[in-house]
């Protein structure tokens, strides 16, 4: 039987393992905030959660400030995740977008253009990165603004993903947006010896129907994507 979007509870990544870490999904009408330094593999997190969330009949929508459309298929189906077939039907909208050029008006541009995705029912959004966005503002007014408007949007049923480097906020800041978001998931990277340990923090995920899976380590291979590894064998 075909899914069926509208009674799904939760947003599955389709990826047991990941799936089972993350209290069995994102729950429906959550905002998370994916949060983590260059090369942490935020970029894959979402786009496992994104083709997951296809593959149940969802509806999506990407604003990317690092793919555009050629380039996140290619990338994307080099880990075994093809798209093609949805950005055909409709299913999957890429929308590039070059916020470091709008300067201080970057956060509103995003803003409204979420807003537009979601009057035309889109059940997820995902704002990969935001960071492009904060690092040419100085408002912190209009940062607040833009995670209200994320919170507004998901009491209509969406569920948004957010990635994000905190470390261009300051802590005051970084701390409010945290509160204000259900789903808070940390990546890290570190070089141990001549191996890259990639890690995973489920922090938090409000209305999870499991008990989550704390700090665990993983791994990106080519034509598999994402693979829950034990932090043990991941320091090698």
């Amino acid at each position: 039987m075909a899914p069926n979007r509208k009674t799904n509870k939760v947003i599955s990544a389709h990826n047991t393992e990941l799936d089972s870490r993350m209290g069995g999904g994102l729950p429906v009408g959550s905002l998370t905030m994916i949060e983590g330094g260059s090369g942490s593999g935020k970029s894959v997190l979402s786009q496992q959660i994104m083709w997951g969330a296809l593959q149940d009949g969802f509806i999506v929508s990407l604003f990317s400030s690092e793919n555009g459309v050629k380039s996140l298929v290619t990338q994307m189906k080099s880990i075994d995740l093809d798209i093609f077939e949805f950005l055909l039907m409709g299913k999957f909208k890429v929308y590039p977008m070059e916020l470091s050029h709008l300067g201080e008006q970057a956060v509103e541009a995003l803003v409204e253009a979420m807003q537009k995705e979601g009057s035309m029912g889109r059940d997820v959004m995902v704002v990969d990165s935001f960071t492009s966005a904060i690092i040419h503002t100085s408002n912190d007014q209009s940062i607040l603004h833009f995670f209200e408007e994320c919170k507004r949007l998901c009491t209509k049923g969406v569920t948004i993903l957010v990635t994000m480097h905190a470390e261009t906020m300051d802590g005051d800041m970084i701390g409010s947006i945290r509160s204000m978001c259900d789903g808070h998931v940390v990546l890290r990277s570190s070089q141990d010896g001549q191996k890259l340990v990639k890690t995973l923090e489920v922090a938090k995920i409000r209305g999870a129907s499991s008990v989550t899976g704390g700090i665990f380590g993983f791994d990106v291979e080519p034509g598999w994507g994402m693979r829950v590894i034990p932090i043990s064998k991941a320091r090698g």
